[in-house]
């Protein structure tokens, strides 16, 4: 179809530049093809995947030491078990209904994977902020992906059904609306849009002066500590809490399993010969940033490195923390080098196009993001194994904030899901085509529905999974390191 070949464009390729009444009809044919009330089917037949299976052979390419800790953070409830199940998710919506018309997706869209951030300028921004996965693929995906996340960590917090269904309906919703408005605006005005957190808050507590509502007044005053909180979280958090002066140098305090100096995971390596290795590795990734910020990066001395672990389904993967120095201790820089595999989404929707995964990774997140870390970048490196992987680098913490979905209350979560929808339309409609996907969606409730449907069925359906992945551990199939 023409609006798919917009979808994350590979250089020299030539465009078709349709009509808004081609590209309104485009969005009305797929209706035809696709009924919006299809969008929530999911029949799992008898060949279905076995969940458990699918996760083990992620296994085979992760740190098998860490792969126990991924069990583990999974187990904890059916919410983390979502969390690590991309994959699983994945191979169920390739069986289900896709319209046709295509954006550059996050491919696990869930709810812990959107948050506040620093943009370039200083300011805080909220957005998707997880692009393991990201591919050019059906825009669907992630509402549904989304609309799952909510029902299942509604139904993990004893919401009421009519509470979780009415959270799931404005994924739906918001995500519709927000698609409508930008499907207006210019293009220029749609790259530069943001979700402005100032505003959000503005209106929060407005709302709560108005309506003189309990719920809305703890609402904004939630929002207002998560904000606060997120302007702590940077690189002077990090040098507290992450390392120690040996010696007047600055060293990466060890915590193993979870933070390892990469002198104690190979001290068989003479310790000149690894430092050389990631010098190598930090030069390369120097090369993918833009000249201003390779410039400010070369202010800064490497210091040292060290293995973390990181996130609920990244566990596993190769994934380090860099110290670097500016005028001096006190003037640290903490950057994230993470490994990038395959994208779970590429056997089901066609390979990425980049033949470096961390490439893909970094090339989706500056399409999909309205502002992205000055220090994102990528490189391939050799690892002390001998064996060659991606990388994509990022600062460690910039700002950083994310809602706490362990202690909402119904009415948070309902407000919090129409944010994190727009968020998604907005990063959709910079790749796709924001016309048809609004035509497609039109303007009645009924894709609202299909959506929460479809997520009151798939969490039946993770519930099932992740009692699979609990016998698995009792029957001795998966080793379970639980606690970290």
């Amino acid at each position: 179809m023409a609006n798919e070949a917009q979808a994350a464009r590979p250089t020299g390729r030539s465009v078709q530049h349709l009509s808004i009444e081609e590209r309104t009809k485009i969005g009305e044919e797929a209706r035809i093809r696709v009924p919006r009330s299809s969008q929530a089917e999911f029949s799992p037949g008898v060949d279905r995947p076995d969940p458990v299976a699918l996760l083990e052979r992620q296994a085979t390419t992760r740190v098998p030491e860490l792969v126990p800790i991924r069990y583990g953070r999974m187990l904890v409830s059916p919410f983390t078990f979502f969390r690590g199940a991309a994959l699983v998710m994945a191979s169920d919506l390739a069986t289900t209904p896709r319209s046709g018309l295509k954006a550059q997706i996050c491919g696990d869209a869930h709810l812990s994977n959107f948050g506040l951030f620093a943009s370039p300028e200083r300011a805080l921004m909220f957005d998707v902020n997880d692009f393991d996965e990201t591919v050019p693929g059906p825009w669907e995906w992630d509402v549904k992906r989304l609309a799952a996340s909510v029902v299942i960590a509604a139904r993990d917090r004893e919401f009421t059904a009519k509470e979780a269904r009415t959270a799931a309906l404005e994924v739906g919703a918001s995500y519709r609306q927000q698609m409508a408005r930008l499907a207006g605006m210019t293009t220029l005005d749609v790259w530069y849009s943001s979700v402005d957190v100032a505003s959000i808050l503005a209106e929060l507590e407005t709302g709560a002066g108005t309506t003189g509502s309990k719920a809305d007044k703890r609402i904004a005053e939630r929002t207002t500590k998560m904000i606060s909180k997120a302007r702590t979280r940077d690189h002077f958090q990090a040098l507290g809490k992450l390392t120690t002066v040996i010696d007047g140098q600055l060293r990466i305090v060890s915590d193993p399993p979870l933070i390892v100096p990469v002198e104690e995971l190979f001290p068989q390596l003479e310790s000149d010969a690894l430092r050389e290795s990631f010098h190598r590795l930090v030069s390369g990734y120097r090369r993918s940033l833009q000249t201003d910020r390779r410039h400010l990066l070369e202010e800064f001395e490497f210091v040292q490195i060290a293995r973390k672990v990181v996130g609920v389904g990244s566990v596993g993967t190769r994934t380090w923390i860099l110290l670097l120095v500016g005028r001096g201790n006190d003037d640290p820089l903490f950057l994230q080098a993470k490994e990038a595999e395959a994208s779970v989404l590429e056997e089901f929707v066609g390979k990425s196009g980049y033949a470096n995964h961390a490439e893909r990774v970094v090339a989706g997140q500056h399409l999909m993001q309205a502002a992205s870390d000055i220090f994102l970048g990528w490189q391939q490196a050799e690892g002390p194994d001998g064996v060659n992987r991606d990388f994509y680098v990022r600062q460690l913490r910039d700002w950083k904030g994310s809602f706490e979905v362990e202690r909402t209350f119904p009415p948070e979560l309902t407000k919090y899901v129409g944010v994190c929808a727009q968020a998604l339309a907005r990063a959709h409609a910079r790749s796709g085509d924001r016309v048809a996907i609004a035509s497609y969606l039109g303007s009645g409730p009924a894709f609202d529905g299909a959506i929460a449907e479809f997520a009151e069925t798939y969490a039946d359906q993770n519930a099932r999974d992740y009692e699979a992945l609990k016998t698995a551990e009792a029957s001795g199939r998966i080793t379970v390191e639980s606690g970290l």
